[in-house]
């Protein structure tokens, strides 16, 4: 039987010494504690990252598709459009912020890819006002500077 002044001996014992190392050899490291991880926060985490990263992809080829057919004049389908505002959609859910303007672009993203399935055709001035609304977008994100951590006293 351990009596409560042996129990208090084992938890105040001093951490086993490292002996010394011979010159030019570095001693051993002790492993790290594991960090204590919030997995379902680590796991939201991950999935905004692949739904951002999803919806740039998406939009790119859409707009690639729409800047081509600028360029060379010709026709396009729908289906780049559809590309196009579901990456936004996707683009928004992931990466924007205030709550009422993330739903406000994901609304008006799924709205505009269903007009566009339903109107069956893509007319010069649609490819315009991608063209410049993308680039509006770009230029408001590139410029926007990002917001300081807050110091927590």
């Amino acid at each position: 039987m351990v009596s409560m002044a042996q129990d208090q001996e084992k938890d105040q014992q001093p951490p086993p010494m490292v002996p010394d190392s011979p010159p030019g050899m570095t001693a051993p490291r002790r492993p790290l504690p594991p960090p204590e991880e919030d997995t379902e926060a680590h796991e939201a985490l991950q999935m905004k990252v692949a739904m951002r990263f999803l919806g740039s992809a998406m939009v790119f080829i859409g707009f690639i598709q729409v800047f081509l057919s600028l360029g060379t004049g010709t026709e396009i389908s729908v289906f780049p459009m559809i590309i196009y505002f579901g990456g936004l959609g996707l683009w928004a859910h992931s990466s924007i912020q205030i709550p009422t303007v993330r739903y406000t672009v994901v609304a008006f993203s799924l709205l505009c890819a269903l007009a566009f399935i339903q109107y069956g055709e893509v007319l010069f001035w649609h490819k315009y006002v991608i063209q410049w609304g993308t680039i509006a977008l770009v230029v408001y994100f590139m410029f926007q500077t990002p917001k300081k951590p807050s110091q927590k006293s």
